[in-house]
């Protein structure tokens, strides 16, 4: 019925592709941990303290994880960034 190296060979062949998998997957994780603490570290670093917005910051980062970090990078940095280089361009003065 069965030839054994055949099956043997079905098997190793599945093992393989779960292990690239299991690496896959486990480096998507690793990537996604790392970006979540950045983002977290980067609100509480160098948002501002006007009003609550640090801490409600905090709280969607820390309690949607992935997609709060996700949503902080796309939505509040880069007003941030802008509004900083507004400021710092504004304060140079005329040349």
């Amino acid at each position: 019925m069965w030839d054994t190296v055949g099956a043997f060979q079905i098997v190793l062949c599945f093992g393989e592709l779960t292990m690239i998998l299991f690496l896959a997957f486990g480096l998507m994780a690793l990537f996604g941990f790392v970006f979540w603490l950045w983002m977290l570290i980067d609100c509480a670093v160098n948002e501002s303290d006007q009003g609550n917005t640090k801490i409600v910051w905090i709280i969607i980062i820390v309690f949607t994880n992935l997609v709060g970090a996700v949503v902080y990078f796309l939505v509040q940095r880069p007003k941030r960034d802008y509004a900083g280089a507004l400021s710092t361009h504004s304060k140079s003065g005329p040349l």
